[in-house]
């Protein structure tokens, strides 16, 4: 039977960084959601499509291939056959996937997709809505949370490690506006399921987060 763990959280709280290590450890697939997202902003922004072109979007969610690899243990994210993992962390699709996040066509094909790869398998899947919509039923919930400054000084760090280079003051401003954006929008808006573990990373490191989540695991694990 399939093992599922839904981590939750808002931007920058290292929840892409803890389901990559958890999955590594406990030889989960991690699907990570927001590049999935982010490929499709990518894609838009490459046409020269806005959010209110429906119809165009349609089309290219009809022809668009998104695929998650894992080679030599990274992760390797591939749009339409070209490798975008950096791409797709840059500053203009930041700001870009968030509103492409709301529109419910993108939000249906990706949900529908990220079922499909997780069907049958022991998957740590993490994003904005995982245990609230994408799986409701996950064998466990986890709500990864930081403050705003700490995911900033974070995001600005992942960055010049990337090579792309950003403002600490403008990560951080986008980083408000987005949170404000993924808590009110209408459509799976960024929430805690009501049976989720909140932990909170401000403080702790990223390796102390990954055991705290793999004890949780492993005590649910030995339950089943």
């Amino acid at each position: 039977m399939a093992f599922i763990v839904a981590i939750d959280g808002p931007a920058g709280s290292g929840k892409g960084t803890v389901a990559n290590i958890i999955g590594k450890k406990l030889k989960l697939l991690n699907i990570d959601t927001g590049a999935m997202f982010r490929c499709v902003a990518l894609e838009l922004l490459r046409r020269k499509i806005n959010i209110n072109e429906e119809e165009k979007i349609k089309d290219v969610l009809k022809n668009i291939k998104i695929e998650l690899i894992v080679d030599n243990e990274e992760n390797i994210v591939k749009l339409n056959g070209e490798d975008v993992s950096l791409d797709i962390r840059k500053e203009e699709v930041s700001n870009f996937v968030s509103p492409v996040s709301k529109l419910k066509i993108v939000r249906n094909f990706l949900l529908d997709l990220q079922r499909e790869i997780a069907n049958n398998k022991d998957v740590v899947m993490e994003g904005r809505d995982i245990g609230s919509v994408v799986f409701p039923n996950a064998d466990v919930k986890i709500y990864l949370d930081a403050s705003p400054e700490e995911r900033a000084k974070r995001r600005v760090l992942q960055n010049k490690e990337k090579g792309i280079e950003s403002d600490y003051e403008t990560v951080l401003e986008n980083i408000k506006v987005r949170d404000e954006r993924d808590a009110t929008r209408e459509i799976a808006p960024l929430k805690k399921a009501e049976d989720a573990i909140i932990i909170d990373s401000t403080y702790i490191g990223i390796e102390e987060v990954s055991n705290k989540i793999i004890d949780i695991i492993n005590n649910k694990r030995g339950c089943k």
